[in-house]
């Protein structure tokens, strides 16, 4: 994407490709290290929610707790670097797509007689709403949208 929307020489590019794939590296890698101490810490202190020793085992809501304290220390403080909301949109739009495959599943949230229907028309429909709007926000209020983005949208 960045030699095609971005302005500049060959070599400005290129550095501007390695700079991005270092600091998107080094972010993941240290979400990676500060999720797993979370983990090894949150299996050292008995859970709460549990009436048997839960020492050394991991607790039902450690994974979440973990990310939680990762995705904020490393993603959710400080600049909101492009490569930061990159990857926060991404998996975002990654966990959005799971927890509406889990609501089709048996026991889930939509009904059997609603499942088939669902199942076909969601991803046409989730495309389909994010195209139109994007397109809205770009015709009126073009200044809200990331400036990557505005800038690949102004291109087509």
């Amino acid at each position: 994407m960045v030699f095609l929307f971005r302005s500049g020489t060959f070599r400005e590019k290129l550095r501007i490709i390695l700079k991005s794939t270092r600091q998107h590296a080094r972010n993941l890698a240290t979400f990676a290290v500060t999720y797993k101490a979370g983990m090894l810490f949150l299996r050292q202190i008995p859970s709460p929610l549990s009436s048997t020793s839960t020492i050394g085992k991991e607790g039902p809501y450690d994974a979440f707790l973990a990310g939680l304290v990762g995705g904020y220390a490393v993603f959710g403080r400080g600049h909101q670097s492009s490569v930061n909301q990159q990857i926060v949109i991404y998996v975002f739009a990654r966990v959005v797509l799971a927890l509406a495959k889990l609501s089709v599943q048996k026991g889930g949230v939509v009904p059997p007689a609603l499942k088939e229907g669902v199942t076909t028309n969601a991803w046409p429909v989730f495309g389909a709403l994010s195209w139109g709007m994007v397109m809205w926000l770009f015709r009126w209020h073009p200044e809200s949208i990331q400036p990557s983005m505005r800038s690949s949208m102004k291109y087509m």
